[in-house]
């Protein structure tokens, strides 16, 4: 790993299948460049952990630019996340349900090349899910995407 590079862990309990979760960031990868990009797979020894090893995104914060610049980000996520959705692919975790810790929409990153969006691990694929699921998983996050879009105008 380097500057360039980040991983997530996979320990013997974990719940989460990494190969799921590499497929379906594969297949966004393909679409657009929303989802961030994955790299490889990966075993780490000394920490006996299985690695998603993705490109690492450094965050900005979005407050600091005007409300026009902001309008134009989320325009082109929106037209990112539109096309994903036509390919197939839901995230499914736009915004982190109020029990868990973390913030509301701290899967969605502001980097210098636009909004991206990090941790697939619930997202879904059209094939797998089905169409009637996939439709509804869409449009529970086009509600999320709504929030999102107040939040991040507004703030």
């Amino acid at each position: 790993m380097d500057e360039f590079e980040v991983a997530k862990l996979f320990t013997g309990d974990s719940r989460s299948d990494i190969g799921s979760e590499a497929e379906k960031m594969r297949f966004a990868n393909e679409v657009n460049g929303l989802v961030v990009k994955f790299r490889r797979l990966d075993f780490n020894e000394e920490l006996q952990a299985e690695m998603l090893v993705m490109e690492r995104i450094y965050p900005i914060d979005f407050r600091a630019y005007e409300v026009e610049r902001r309008e134009l980000w989320f325009e082109v996520f929106m037209d990112e996340i539109t096309r994903l959705h036509q390919a197939g692919f839901v995230h499914r975790d736009i915004k982190r349900p109020s029990n868990l810790t973390g913030l509301a929409f701290d899967n969605i990153l502001l980097t210098n090349s636009g909004l991206r969006l990090v941790d697939v691990g619930i997202s879904a694929l059209r094939d797998k899910v089905g169409e009637v699921i996939f439709k509804k998983y869409v449009e529970v996050e086009l509600a999320e995407l709504e929030e999102f879009k107040e939040y991040f105008l507004n703030r």
